[in-house]
């Protein structure tokens, strides 16, 4: 959701200036690449570019690619072969073993929901949403583009009703959140049937020192951040001017002006024990999935023992949702690793990995986008 917000915001600025544009999406990958379906680049007139498509091999000539788009108001698709050695298109030894298949998009800002319209309906709720692209790989054939955006509650269409069809997929995707590329029946087309997470919402009770390296790792990630805690000398937008609400709160509301979802995370770091117990409390009786509490495996105890003192008892699917001492272990100190070490964690959970060394990973590295028959 970040790189599309930020595609978002230079589109923005792009319409204001009378920049024409055009939107590269990497739509189907075969091997390994550096980025998978789904990943964007907005690209000016005047060559600026915002997102990526990839870890900066293709960006060059995509650049010219996007251009010529624009010159001829045309969607193109172009294919790198990135382990060919010797491929003269892009003239760079790319060695990441893999096919690339990108979708050049005109935008026209005259066409209704046309594809930075549709995703545009993403930041409009916080809710799980599914793209899907058309395209063909079949030569100087008729590109489609971005033609679907679906959430359970609304449709919103580009291009012909045709598409349509994929409703049933479009559904299916949505439930097994993950994305697929279906081949369709009416042509040699090819649709990115494409799942969208919300941002993680990262909700903080504390507000001290510590907290602020990590809100600007939290925010570098595009994560919304809200902040809560007694203190108010230390719960100000001055201190933490990124975060997206700063409140000073007792304990007992702290969860009043929080929505909480799939993708809503919490940390108890006030370093006050009866303001974290009093949260930890509150939070047991919600079904947020992830909370993290800092300190050693000695205050989580005297947690536990304080709760059960009050007739309150934690049963395993809830302590399965906890996790303190908060964090992944890799040797942090400072506040700056420790905020490392729990984002790490985070990001993990939110992933559904284990967190470990890549170079034990049997697997591939990125979750692989299912082809579809």
């Amino acid at each position: 959701m970040k790189e599309i917000s930020e595609i978002l915001k230079a589109y923005s600025a792009a319409k204001e200036a009378r920049k024409k544009t055009a939107l590269a999406t990497v739509v189907k990958v075969e091997g390994s690449s550096y980025r998978q379906p789904g990943a964007r680049m907005l690209v000016t007139e005047d060559g600026m570019l915002t997102g990526a498509i990839s870890g900066g091999c293709l960006e060059g000539d995509a650049l010219r690619k996007a251009l010529l788009s624009i010159n001829q108001k045309q969607n193109k698709l172009v294919t790198y072969n990135t382990s060919n050695e010797d491929d003269a298109e892009v003239g760079l030894q790319l060695g990441c073993n893999g096919i690339v298949h990108i979708l050049f998009e005109y935008i026209n800002e005259e066409t209704g929901n046309n594809p930075i319209e549709l995703l545009k309906q993403l930041e409009l709720e916080r809710k799980e949403a599914v793209m899907v692209t058309v395209f063909s790989l079949k030569r100087n054939a008729f590109q489609t583009g971005t033609t679907l955006f679906f959430r359970k509650e609304s449709t919103v269409l580009n291009h012909s009703n045709e598409v349509l069809n994929l409703i049933p997929d479009v559904v299916e995707v949505l439930k097994n959140k993950t994305s697929i590329v279906k081949k369709l029946k009416e042509n040699e087309d090819e649709a990115l049937i494409e799942y969208i997470k919300p941002s993680i919402s990262l909700v903080i009770a504390g507000a001290g020192n510590d907290i602020q390296p990590l809100v600007k790792m939290a925010t570098i990630l595009g994560w919304e951040i809200n902040i809560g805690e007694g203190r108010a000398t230390h719960a100000t937008l001055k201190r933490f001017p990124k975060a997206n609400q700063v409140l000073v709160v007792k304990p007992e509301q702290f969860l009043d002006n929080i929505e909480i979802d799939d993708h809503t995370y919490f940390l108890l770091m006030t370093h006050n024990y009866k303001y974290d117990l009093a949260v930890l409390k509150s939070l047991l009786q919600t079904n947020c999935h992830y909370i993290g509490i800092l300190g050693p495996k000695s205050k989580f105890s005297r947690m536990l023992d304080d709760l059960q003192s009050e007739g309150i008892l934690i049963n395993e699917e809830q302590l399965s949702r906890i996790h303190s001492p908060v964090g992944l272990d890799i040797g942090a100190e400072t506040s700056e690793e420790i905020a490392l070490s729990i984002i790490s964690e985070i990001k993990a959970v939110a992933s559904q990995r284990a967190g470990t060394y890549l170079k034990y990973k049997s697997g591939k590295i990125h979750n692989e986008v299912y082809h579809g028959k």
